[in-house]
């Protein structure tokens, strides 16, 4: 949350409690009344803060330059994933390392989003790597490497992981 907005809430509250303070013989209706009108301003405080995070976004990711990375398990796979590595370009562009919450939101069918950042226009290359444990308990490694092309409109790269095909990873477009 912004630092005006904590420092609005602040000074409301501080209000409130001077108000408080100094009026010994308000009324029940009065506080009650007085608390409404705290209430609807945390509440208007809140909107503007979730329209503010809204335009952070589009200003950090504006749509023409966004790339989005998911990553998604292959019907019935029950291996357990620990860590997802993803690099665009050669640069390390996210890590993540798994909950057994997460893990199990996979399992049943969930998607992640891994990674959202700004490319050029043109030919990129993503690389994933992914470490985890076989059912029987044999740890594994796989990675692999596709090419695509950003063009003007937002990118949306799928990744299935997957134990027992083929090298683990497909990559494809959404």
């Amino acid at each position: 949350m912004p630092e005006f907005i904590r420092s609005t809430l602040l000074l409301l509250l501080v209000c409130l409690t001077t108000v408080t303070a100094h009026s010994q013989d308000i009324s029940t209706e009065e506080l009650r009344s007085l608390d409404e009108q705290v209430q609807e301003i945390k509440s208007d405080v809140l909107g503007i803060a979730a329209e503010l995070d809204n335009l952070e976004e589009r200003l950090l990711y504006p749509s023409n330059t966004e790339v989005a990375v998911f990553i998604a398990m292959e019907d019935g796979q029950k291996f357990r994933l620990d860590a997802v590595k993803v690099e665009i370009d050669g640069e390390l562009a996210s890590h993540h390392i798994y909950s057994f919450k997460e893990l199990d939101a996979l399992q049943r069918g969930g998607v992640q989003r891994v990674y959202t950042g700004n490319l050029a226009t043109g030919g990129h290359n993503v690389s994933i790597h992914m470490l985890g444990k076989r059912e029987n308990g044999d740890d594994f490694e796989a990675t692999n490497t596709a090419s695509f092309s950003k063009g003007i409109e937002p990118k949306i790269l799928g990744v299935t992981l997957a134990s027992t095909s083929g090298d683990g990873i497909q990559i494809g477009e959404w």
